[in-house]
């Protein structure tokens, strides 16, 4: 398995025959509003332009995987892309009428689906009345025969959905946001430094970290995240790439395979209208 990371969230995920984009941020720098709205230092986004070969990985992608529906997972050159080649598209259940209203071939991504086991876990983008405003997340997981299972968190705080998944499906692979991101005022909208670190923690196996020094919300900087990883200790299980930059991970021949579950029972729909309203 590789996971090709190009800039912020987005990223192919090559696993077994398959190469998925996910979240796909495609727009020059500069192209879209900041989203920092307090405290001063907001920047138009991106703030780094796409890594050199980005349009080399693109042809090579056999469908997309959007995990939610904001700004920086999905933008208007994203979307574009998608229709131009006429890529399926998977998503949860609460964005695939959404995705398709845009003129996607979205579908529901769930176990058989590619010839993956997969289990759509739902989390926070933020804690209390913030995150349920910020709309409903879906991270996922995923294994294909002989790969290692990976768990995308999406972007997500530490709650008790993301922790139960760290427990009972035991990845291999957890790639999570790192970005620590703000409005300038409030609080993290993402998992804070001292969230990551229990996350990491909690991981069984490898942790690889994104949404990092791309856009205007997200402060934390590779340099100073790799240096609290040295500090606590953790190091030699987390991967922070650079833009542009693709790691391989072999599956573990002694690493438990756990089936994934149904996942959730109801759709948030409503979370979901609102969401869109605020946005």
């Amino acid at each position: 398995m590789q996971v090709h990371h190009i800039r912020s969230a987005t990223l192919i995920l090559s696993i077994g025959p398959h190469h998925l984009l996910v979240d796909p941020m495609l727009s020059p720098p500069g192209a879209m509003p900041g989203f920092k709205l307090f405290g001063g230092g907001r920047r138009n986004n991106p703030l780094v332009p796409l890594p050199e070969g980005t349009t080399a990985l693109l042809d090579k992608v056999t469908g997309v995987l959007i995990t939610h529906e904001h700004p920086d997972h999905l933008d208007a050159p994203g979307l574009a892309w998608i229709k131009e080649r006429k890529l399926p598209v998977w998503a949860s259940p609460a964005d695939v009428p959404s995705l398709q209203q845009k003129g996607l071939s979205a579908s529901e991504l769930r176990s058989g689906v590619l010839g993956l086991s997969v289990e759509h876990i739902p989390s926070r983008h933020g804690p209390g009345l913030v995150g349920w405003l910020m709309g409903p997340v879906a991270g996922f997981y995923l294994s294909y025969p002989g790969e290692p299972s990976v768990y995308l968190t999406s972007d997500a705080v530490l709650c008790d959905s993301v922790l139960d998944a760290l427990a009972r499906l035991r990845p291999e692979l957890v790639i999570a946001p790192a970005g620590a991101a703000s409005f300038g005022v409030g609080p993290s909208i993402l998992f804070s430094v001292d969230e990551l670190m229990t996350l990491i923690r909690k991981a069984p196996h490898a942790v690889l970290l994104n949404h990092l020094e791309a856009l205007d919300h997200c402060p934390t900087t590779r340099h100073a995240l790799r240096e609290r990883l040295v500090a606590e200790g953790l190091s030699s299980k987390v991967f922070v790439p650079e833009d542009g930059e693709t790691l391989s991970f072999a599956h573990k021949p002694d690493a438990l395979y756990v089936k994934p579950g149904p996942g959730p029972g109801s759709v948030p729909r409503f979370q979901k209208w609102v969401a869109s309203r605020i946005g």
